[in-house]
């Protein structure tokens, strides 16, 4: 039978290509890329529980229009709600972590706060480092969990996969493109302190052409049905998948 987690390429992902195809894509209409990634992110952002999984898939879904050579539209980044309930899983799966993270972190401060003046110095430096050590700790952990659900949400829209399938999937393909996944990640994130730089703005600037360099990363290591198959896809293959 056939057994969609295993469909995947190795070693395909060379991060400044990635970068260079995803700029000469954007280049020419960078102005609605912009405005599909920027509205996706700000409207995810309102109940970002609820709604931020739909709208990333919604930015997925018209990033590979673009990356199949078909005109980018608003009406397609709504349609992310179409894969509400495995992006909102997905979600979960993400955020919650930070929640706790966060509320973590915030205990101790909070415990600073009530003991006031009855802290030493001594009491409260090593406060301060532990807080420290525990978001170091979940940063490293979060990071792990980010890069290996990479491509999660491009799996819901493209593959029509399950929360849980397109997490296990993900870690599988970024586990098989470890290298090729860091050095993805570094090129976004310098290019992230770049855009900062440029007062502060500029990091809003960047984020369509990270976005996109993604999308097509994910191509490359799960290519359109169309190419890996000489005919078409076997039933069982849309079985696994739903």
């Amino acid at each position: 039978m056939f057994e969609p987690q295993q469909e995947f390429t190795v070693g395909k992902i060379k991060a400044m290509e990635c970068y260079r195809e995803a700029w000469e894509m954007v280049r020419g209409q960078y102005l609605m890329v912009f405005a599909v990634v920027i509205v996706g992110m700000i409207v995810g952002s309102l109940i970002p529980l609820i709604i931020l999984g739909p709208m990333v898939c919604g930015i997925y879904l018209c990033l590979f229009d673009m990356i199949d050579g078909k005109p980018i539209s608003f009406e397609k980044l709504f349609k992310g709600f179409d894969y509400f309930l495995p992006s909102f899983l997905l979600t979960l799966v993400i955020m919650v972590p930070i929640i706790i993270m966060v509320i973590l972190i915030y205990i101790p401060l909070i415990g600073v706060a009530i003991a006031g003046q009855r802290m030493s110095q001594e009491e409260l430096l090593w406060m301060i480092i532990g807080m420290l050590g525990i978001e170091l700790v979940f940063a490293v952990i979060m990071t792990v969990i980010h890069t290996l659900v990479i491509f999660s949400f491009p799996l819901i829209v493209d593959r029509k996969t399950g929360a849980w399938e397109a997490i296990k999937l993900s870690a599988r393909a970024v586990w098989a493109n470890k290298g090729g996944v860091g050095a993805l990640f570094g090129v976004g994130f310098l290019l992230a302190i770049l855009g900062y730089l440029v007062f502060c703005v500029g990091i809003y600037l960047v984020i369509p052409i990270i976005i996109t360099a993604t999308a097509i990363a994910y191509r490359k290591v799960f290519p359109p049905l169309v190419e890996r198959f000489s005919s078409p896809p076997p039933p069982e293959f849309y079985d696994n998948v739903a």
